[in-house]
């Protein structure tokens, strides 16, 4: 990398910050407190399963997907074959696909793509959408992706530190943490009609289905609440207003 380039690269991440304002910085290292806490519970898991503590560190920064991680990990730790573990953890990160789809303006075009999608997470995503215009969606875009990188590879290097003393894992009550997060942020976004009855239906799926699919499937399906929002038709203009 090139001096200017260099400084091109610095001075367009002060700028990509500044473009949010306090309420939405606050929102996403919430986002990545809570990311990091799951990532110490996902960490400590995988070494009290008997994996080694360098595994779940270096899928956390290869996959950055944490459902698919530990579905993985788990369908292994119970006997299952590493392929049907693969297979299934590219199952459920098919949702990449709509998400992909809702954010390309955000990911970037040319050489950033490459690390745009690799950035691309539930976390990163929900913060996007909930942006007014497209500075303020890319910037949510790539600071939560950042700090998610960050936060969840990190969380997993303490937490497979502490999973070699603390054998117990659940005690500590880590894996509450993340879901309550995401409730507070998403809450606002259930004053929209459309909205509420998306979420109603794609809850709904989820919680159906939760005791027959394995992890993270259920999460996928739950997708399917999104048909609610599409059957949703804007109004006829009137003839006044078509005139």
């Amino acid at each position: 990398m090139t001096k200017h380039s260099a400084v091109f690269t610095i001075n367009n991440m002060r700028s990509t910050w500044r473009t949010l304002g306090r309420y939405e910085l606050a929102g996403i290292g919430a986002v990545c407190l809570a990311v990091g806490v799951i990532g110490i519970s996902y960490g400590a898991t995988a070494v009290a399963a008997g994996f080694p503590v360098w595994l779940p560190v270096l899928l956390g920064c290869v996959v950055l997907a944490g459902s698919s991680e530990f579905l993985f990990l788990g369908i292994v730790a119970a006997g299952g074959s590493p392929i049907a573990a693969v297979l299934a953890g590219l199952l459920v990160n098919a949702r990449h696909v709509p998400y992909g789809l809702s954010v390309p303006d955000a990911v970037g075009t040319g050489w950033r793509r490459s690390l745009g999608v690799h950035l691309m997470n539930d976390e990163s995503v929900a913060m996007t959408i909930a942006q007014p215009d497209a500075p303020r969606r890319r910037a949510a875009y790539w600071i939560t992706g950042a700090g998610v990188l960050l936060a969840w590879p990190g969380g997993a290097a303490i937490g497979a530190i502490l999973g070699s003393v603390v054998t117990d894992t659940s005690a500590l009550g880590l894996d509450a943490v993340f879901p309550a997060v995401l409730l507070a942020l998403v809450l606002p976004a259930l004053r929209d009609r459309t909205t509420l009855a998306a979420v109603g239906a794609g809850s709904s799926i989820a919680l159906l289905s939760a005791p027959f699919l394995p992890t993270g499937l259920p999460v996928l399906l739950a997708l399917a609440g999104v048909l609610v929002a599409a059957r949703e038709k804007p109004e006829p203009a009137t003839a006044l207003g078509a005139a």
